[in-house]
């Protein structure tokens, strides 16, 4: 094993804490420098085509960061970005992700994924990049988060979306404005105005 392609590899688990076979392809390093490392005990194995350095203590979002690398094209939503927001302090033991209502069904053993569909505008609307251990996380914005608790409230339960709604308000995460367009993009304006009237 040439020692430049594992220092090339060892470095950026150091600077992005979780790498994948795609980055080593990137690097022009082979795959199976992958598993010697991980052999060696440099690099730890998290899941498929997922490593880490051993020295690396997680962050509270590596979850998240291991279900945006299993779906690249999904975006954390409803509980996750909950808690992402700090809206909760209740932790899902699954990983929310909204993917396209025609995309294919990932087969995905870990971590625990709940899948929501969603086509068209609500789909596109709010996600925001977040940069964490070098890498892209795409979340729903605070106010796409809360609107999607009141749109899916037969899902997590209308108690959520209520409380959702006031910690955002609380937290001053979203104006009125930025609530109401994306109730509107959502079509669940009727819905949340009683709610929003309330406060």
């Amino acid at each position: 094993m040439r020692r430049s392609a594992a220092d090339k590899l060892l470095r950026l688990a150091a600077e992005r804490q979780i790498v994948r076979t795609k980055d080593a392809n990137e690097l022009g390093v082979p795959r199976n420098y992958l598993g010697r490392l991980v052999q060696k005990g440099l690099l730890q194995r998290v899941h498929r085509g997922l490593y880490t350095s051993p020295r690396f203590s997680g962050t509270e979002h590596v979850t998240l960061i291991e279900a945006s690398y299993q779906l690249p094209k999904g975006v954390v939503c409803l509980l996750s970005a909950l808690r992402f927001h700090n809206f909760t302090t209740q932790s899902p033991h699954e990983v929310w992700m909204a993917i396209s209502s025609n995309a294919w069904t990932p087969r995905i053993s870990s971590p625990p994924i709940r899948l929501v569909r969603m086509s068209g505008r609500a789909l596109h609307f709010g996600p925001e990049e977040h940069k964490i251990s070098g890498t892209i996380l795409r979340v729903f914005s605070p106010a796409k988060t809360v609107v999607d608790c009141f749109k899916f409230r037969n899902k997590i339960g209308v108690d959520v979306a209520i409380e959702a709604l006031k910690e955002c308000r609380r937290m001053k995460k979203a104006t009125m404005d930025e609530l109401w367009e994306a109730a509107k993009v959502c079509r669940v304006a009727n819905v949340m105005r009683p709610y929003m009237e309330s406060l």
